[in-house]
């Protein structure tokens, strides 16, 4: 590297406004001590990738960036797919090996923890259990991680109208299956054709996704108390960051379930936080781990809702990270909406491999490297980076040794994550699943109040009809005339009895409302 290279790097990445250090320029293979790589607090809000192949750094990096984060005031939600993000919670420790690499860079170093919070979907992990009712989820990401076509996917989002239009809160897939069993039933068809539709067998393929949705433990946090996303907006006593860890490594049967709640809750935050323009620190730093779980076999309907959030929510101060392998597991519309990219080593082994790796290069600025040859030699924690400058231009391309974290690198033990849970008021707030009325126990108590006021109706024409049957049955305490009635009670369907009853009726002339739904179709918070 020429000392006017270098130059053009220390200018390029002199900022008059707080940063966020990222390490050092690479002279060659020397790390340079007095070029140091850093990206602007205020420019997070412009979204970011976190790229390159199984191994080289990735998860050090976000810990890099999500532990100085915190300290500057700023909370951070990040996804911990493998379980090693876990030792942001906890102080770092020094070893022979950490001091070659501090010596090297000249960081200074100081073993510190971060406020964190353990968080996990339903149960299925050490952390407080996050929950989101379906009604509350929408069809657009249900039908995603159902993998439904347009075509069905069409048709859930027309059953989820007929829900809200009822009144009929959908808390649990069971809730789902209850409207679903009906507005295919005789008693509901004329329902459905009032709200559009839909064949039978489309219908049943929704329920069979369902099904083995629940079979593979994907319906673990459908339910209540439902995750208010404001939680993730907290600082601690001394004003840092909390830094909410969502523990997934155990939900590896149903990939796009985690990746598909993690928009969720983006789409929760864009739907409840105010505009606030160009601040000073973002509001929250979501970092997107996996992300091209999110993409894969996607809806054109999911991915225009993709788009339009990343693309809005920076005016709302969340600045979002997306982390994977390679920029094409990001769509364009997405990728060019993403101001920073800090690219680690790409592997180039396989026809697949050598054209991904054209295509990454494809996306940096043009700079003096051959970035094909030194994205294929950059050692393990070394990566390419390009942030967005406080001018809205990118910055010079940077080979960079990357900076070494503070925190435990690897994860926290199973017992102190415990320990972390159990104290946290969080566990407290949503630790314990409740069960809350829902359409299922609507529809069954008005089957109830349906069939006795049907059953009083019956019994005053009848006495009308049949005064001497009336009081022979009223001197028998039962008659023919009622063991029939009983038998139809066991032969009618609930939902015909429920559908058909005065006070269901009512319920519905009471209890319609129209649920205001946003970008994903999800429903906004009544807070």
């Amino acid at each position: 590297m020429t000392n006017e290279t270098l130059q053009k790097l220390k200018s390029g990445y002199t900022f008059d406004a707080q940063t966020l250090h990222l390490g050092v320029a690479l002279n060659e293979d020397v790390p340079d001590k007095d070029t140091p790589i850093s990206i602007p607090l205020s420019m997070l809000n412009r979204h970011g990738l976190v790229a390159g192949a199984t191994g080289t750094g990735k998860t050090v990096t976000l810990q890099v960036l999500a532990e100085q984060l915190s300290r500057a005031g700023v909370p951070v939600f990040a996804s911990d797919i493998k379980g090693d993000l876990s030792g942001i919670g906890a102080a770092g420790k020094a070893s022979d090996k950490l001091s070659t690499r501090l010596e090297a860079s000249g960081q200074e170093w100081k073993s510190s923890a971060n406020p964190t919070e353990f968080y996990t979907l339903g149960d299925s992990g050490l952390g407080t259990p996050l929950r989101a009712t379906v009604t509350s989820f929408g069809p657009i990401l249900l039908s995603k991680v159902l993998e439904l076509n347009d075509t069905q996917e069409s048709v859930l989002s027309l059953v989820f109208h007929y829900a809200d239009t009822a009144g009929l809160a959908l808390l649990d897939l069971s809730d789902l299956r209850a409207v679903l069993n009906f507005l295919t039933s005789d008693e509901g068809k004329a329902d459905l054709v009032d709200i559009g539709g839909a064949s039978k067998a489309t219908v049943g393929v929704i329920l069979r996704k369902i099904s083995e949705l629940s079979a593979q433990g994907g319906d673990v946090f459908f339910g209540e108390p439902e995750f208010d996303t404001a939680d993730l907006l907290r600082l601690d006593d001394n004003g840092a960051g909390i830094v909410s860890v969502l523990e997934l490594q155990k939900l590896n049967q149903s990939p796009a379930l985690f990746s598909t709640f993690l928009m969720w809750l983006l789409a929760d935050l864009f739907q409840d936080l105010p505009e606030v323009g160009d601040a000073d620190k973002p509001s929250l730093v979501f970092f997107f781990d996996e992300a091209h779980l999110l993409f894969a076999d996607a809806s054109k309907a999911f991915l225009q809702s993709v788009t339009q959030t990343v693309r809005l929510i920076r005016s709302k101060g969340v600045g979002v990270f997306f982390v994977t392998q390679t920029p094409k597991d990001v769509p364009d519309d997405v990728l060019a909406q993403l101001g920073s990219r800090i690219q680690h080593q790409l592997r180039a082994h396989t026809p697949n491999d050598a054209k991904a790796l054209k295509s990454t290069v494809q996306t940096f600025p043009k700079s003096d490297y051959d970035l094909e040859e030194l994205l294929t030699s950059l050692g393990i924690g070394e990566a390419i980076v390009t942030v967005m400058d406080p001018e809205g231009a990118p910055t010079p391309v940077a080979p960079t040794r990357m900076r070494a974290p503070e925190s435990q690198m690897g994860p926290m033990s199973e017992d102190d994550i415990k320990a972390a849970v159990a104290a946290s008021p969080q566990q407290e707030k949503y630790g314990t699943a409740i069960d809350n009325e829902s359409a299922r126990e609507i529809l069954t108590k008005r089957l109830e109040a349906g069939s006795e006021a049907h059953d009083e109706e019956q019994a005053a024409k009848d006495k009308i009809a049949f005064p001497e049957d009336s009081a022979q049955d009223s001197r028998s305490g039962s008659g023919s005339r009622s063991s029939t009635g009983a038998k139809q009670k066991e032969d009618d369907s609930m939902f015909s009895k429920v559908v058909q009853s005065s006070a269901f009726k009512q319920f519905t002339r009471t209890a319609v409302r129209e649920i205001t739904r946003g970008i994903f179709g999800t429903s906004r918070r009544r807070r």
